[in-house]
């Protein structure tokens, strides 16, 4: 998490839930929770994100099923306040501030046995069919809180310019999983999961990302690792920030490397990241499983900087003799297809 000099991180249990909107156009509040079993072989991540100064939420559904087919859904429907994360047949529920949160969702998913038809969203949600779905997931948190409000040093909330900010709050954590996802009648358990979770509040433009690459894996209730790099729009030294969770303690993230492998579509294929604490340092191996390409696009605008595109992998992981299934999510701005982050990466 990157904050600005001269701040600091206010932690607030009354944060878990929904703040009052700023008076600015694209106030946003979002909730986003992923979750694997990975003797199962299934995924999901799920996501609602409140615009209520805009008149709507946006919710995202997506599972990865363990015969390599996707089950993705998402909707655009009004709101008129602020007061839930419920929206479109998803609820999430705040049982015990840090410790125990619930996912719900009743609906549709488009089942997809070619998940990179999404990036021609209106395409796909042509060519393939929408099966019911019915997931019921609770998250216990089995780590300390990540983050939090970023505050000046009286404690008082800073100042933030709407067109540039992604958030004003943020906040992650490692998470262990039960339950179970039911799609098209076929029932999937959910028994000795793991998963991860963040929120953020604030104003908040998608285009507003230069580039991130982030990594949130949970090996076990006692080891993970998160690893968060962003890059400058002006260049020099990349953001580097994250954790790795061991026996219930964080040893933060001081330095960390990412290597890709992409295909011709400059979709990931595979990684190999190097995640350093003041500890020690650790070597994270990810073989992609499934990509799902989401994108975002400035209203009445053109131009490459505009254009945003979030590539969501289904990701086997290894390190330390320990292998999870986890995601890997890349936000890159798209300049004649090419991820900026890698153009940026060949000119340095």
């Amino acid at each position: 998490m990157y904050m600005p000099p001269g701040t600091t991180l206010r932690l607030d249990p009354r944060d878990e839930y929904t703040h009052p909107p700023e008076p600015v156009g694209n106030y946003n509040e979002s909730m986003y929770f992923n979750a694997f079993d990975s003797a199962r072989r299934i995924g999901a991540w799920v996501r609602i994100g409140n615009r209520p100064n805009e008149g709507h939420a946006e919710m995202s559904c997506c599972v990865y099923l363990p015969d390599g087919r996707v089950g993705f859904m998402f909707s655009r429907p009004a709101i008129t306040g602020n007061d839930a994360m419920d929206a479109a047949g998803m609820r999430f529920e705040v049982i015990e501030p840090f410790r125990h949160h619930r996912v719900r969702y009743r609906g549709e998913l488009l089942i997809m046995d070619d998940p990179l038809a999404m990036a021609d969203p209106s395409s796909a949600f042509k060519r393939y069919p929408k099966r019911p779905a019915e997931i019921e997931l609770d998250f216990e948190g089995v780590s300390p809180m990540h983050g939090g409000e970023i505050v000046g040093p009286d404690g008082q909330p800073i100042e933030l310019d709407p067109e540039h900010a992604v958030y004003r709050g943020h906040t992650e954590q490692n998470m262990a999983v039960e339950g179970h996802i039911t799609v098209d009648g076929v029932r999937h358990p959910f028994s000795g999961g793991t998963g991860y979770r963040d929120k953020s509040w604030g104003p908040r433009h998608w285009h507003s990302f230069f580039w991130y690459k982030w990594l949130p894996v949970t090996f076990s209730r006692d080891f993970g690792i998160l690893l968060s790099i962003k890059g400058r729009p002006e260049g020099g030294p990349d953001r580097i920030s994250g954790n790795v969770l061991r026996g219930g303690v964080y040893e933060p993230v001081i330095d960390g490397r990412i290597e890709t492998h992409y295909d011709a579509q400059w979709y990931p294929q595979g990684l190999t990241a190097r995640v350093t604490t003041a500890q020690r340092t650790y070597e994270l191996q990810g073989r992609v499983l499934t990509t799902v390409p989401l994108r975002h696009r400035k209203v009445g605008a053109a131009d490459w900087r505009t254009y945003t595109r979030i590539t969501e992998s289904l990701t086997e992981y290894t390190c330390e003799g320990r292998t999870v299934l986890g995601m890997t999510e890349y936000c890159d701005l798209m300049n004649d297809g090419v991820p900026i982050s890698e153009q940026q990466s060949l000119a340095a």
